[in-house]
């Protein structure tokens, strides 16, 4: 039997390869469901020194993009029937009216005037959708944009809020289940602050717009305010912790660091609090300051919301009206403005500016539990939930949402930032993201195996004026992460 000379077993072999990669490309007649597994199938005989794991990854990135421009293509061609059903409905309209048919020259200005309103909205439409494919598939967040700078570990369990101080020094504040609030050194990762008050999980933390005190809210049914004294030590030079890439690492409790070391135990300890607010009959969720800081207002699981007088620590209002346990709360920054969020799938906004009339607003924008609701400097409410959506609402037109923003995973208690008004989503899936106020997705934290969050992010929170880190997180983790957030560069590469 004659033997293929090596260049003709070299063209056959290029052309069985090119025909079995067309084959892959091939739409198929089966489900939707079953494609992946078919395009798998018809990959496994081809020669690739790709691992099967990054092969199946790609897979079913590709399978996403496919289903995204299949979506497109769907939507435009509904467009394109209504443009001819336009078209028909103006021929009609016009024999109608003139009673008998119009000339070319009118025919075809009517529809090329509404054939250029619907291409125009057909352009929009594809615009929003693909930047939406492109920002989805954004390719890893470059080492100069987002950075890793400090992690702060010593809690012994997981961590539910995280804050900054609004005056100097600049401290961080961290809430945890395990019934300490610590007060940290952004630039050391030193705890300099220890409070034991409370008898429950410290749910939140909130710093006095002008004195060192901080307001915490507890599973002990109380909100405590305590005073604190803190003396900065000097920094000390640290490596270079910044992360090169965004490498994927599934986690297993087994992973985790060992923190079972309390490395606050020698911190300075605070026990008694200046004033501990008492009204509530269950968790008390959130705790936050009204605008100037002589009235704290509280959220809590038995579904009211408490405005007390500080000095007194006397109840001034109940808000009740939400159907069921509640999940935050927020003050607005320069008005006395506050928005309740609740598992009863609204949030509401409550309006003290009028000492004789306290109005109230219901906003039912989500379809599952509101997780957090949030003030922005401007007119704007942002609220996120575990529907997966985040949503931008103007505190003038609140009937609809101006921006919606839609994530892979629950979001969990927001943060926007003052100057440059970028909202940072923390996810129940170990992910922080960054959006800007119109929805345009900026930037996803990195995440690898050795830094970043290993457990549910619960809480973010912007520092302004930091010079080392402008944006922290926290989680279930039992640790909190400084993040040093290149805003020109990353405004620059939407």
């Amino acid at each position: 039997m004659p033997t293929e000379s090596g260049s003709w077993s070299a063209a056959r072999q290029t052309k069985q390869k090119r025909k079995s990669n067309s084959l892959t490309l091939k739409r198929t007649n089966s489900s939707e469901q079953d494609r992946p597994s078919l395009q798998r199938d018809l990959l496994e005989g081809q020669d690739s020194k790709l691992p099967s794991s990054v092969r199946n990854t790609l897979m079913d990135l590709f399978g996403q993009i496919e289903r995204e421009f299949e979506n497109l293509y769907i939507e435009n061609l509904e467009l394109r029937r209504e443009i001819d059903t336009l078209n028909e409905r103006l021929a009609v309209e016009g024999q109608t009216i003139d009673g008998a048919e119009l000339n070319k020259g009118q025919m075809k200005t009517k529809a090329s005037h509404s054939t250029s309103q619907l291409s125009q909205k057909l352009k929009t439409t594809y615009k929003a959708s693909t930047s939406k494919i492109v920002s989805s598939f954004k390719t890893t967040t470059s080492r100069a944009i987002c950075q890793l700078v400090k992690e702060y570990v010593g809690h012994r369990d997981g961590l539910w809020d995280v804050g900054v101080t609004r005056t100097q020094p600049v401290v961080l504040g961290t809430a945890s289940a395990d019934h300490t609030a610590l007060l940290w050194s952004i630039e050391t990762g030193k705890c300099l602050t220890k409070y034991v008050g409370h008898a429950g999980s410290v749910n939140s933390i909130k710093f006095h717009p002008t004195d060192q005190i901080a307001l915490t809210a507890s599973g002990d049914q109380t909100a405590h305010i305590w005073r604190y004294v803190v003396q900065l030590p000097t920094p000390q030079p640290t490596a270079d912790t910044s992360i090169s890439g965004e490498e994927e690492v599934e986690f297993s409790d087994k992973d985790e660091l060992d923190q079972d070391g309390d490395i606050s135990s020698d911190c300075p300890t605070v026990r008694v609090p200046i004033t501990s607010l008492k009204s509530h009959q269950g968790v008390v969720i959130a705790a936050d300051w009204l605008v100037g800081g002589k009235q704290a207002v509280t959220a809590s699981w038995d579904r009211t919301a408490n405005l007390y007088d500080v000095e007194t620590s006397e109840l001034v209002h109940s808000l009740t009206g939400h159907d069921q346990e509640l999940t935050h709360c927020c003050t607005h920054p320069t008005q006395r403005l506050v928005v309740t969020s609740s598992r009863d799938t609204t949030f509401r906004l409550w309006d003290f500016r009028d000492p004789s009339i306290h109005s109230v607003n219901v906003f039912q924008g989500h379809t599952d539990t509101v997780t957090s609701a949030v003030f922005t400097v401007g007119d704007n409410v942002v609220s996120g939930s575990d529907d997966r959506t985040v949503k931008v609402w103007d505190l003038k037109n609140m009937r609809s949402p101006i921006a919606t923003i839609r994530t892979d995973s629950a979001v969990n208690r927001i943060n926007v930032s003052v100057g440059q008004r970028i909202i940072a989503l923390p996810h129940d899936n170990r992910q922080v993201r960054l959006f800007d106020m119109s929805g345009v997705r900026l930037a996803r934290l990195p995440r690898s195996n050795r830094q970043g969050h290993r457990r549910m992010v619960c809480c973010t929170v912007w520092s302004e004026d930091h010079p080392t880190c402008n944006l922290f997180s926290c989680g279930f983790d039992r640790q909190a992460i400084g993040w040093n957030i290149n805003i020109p560069a990353l405004l620059q590469e939407k």
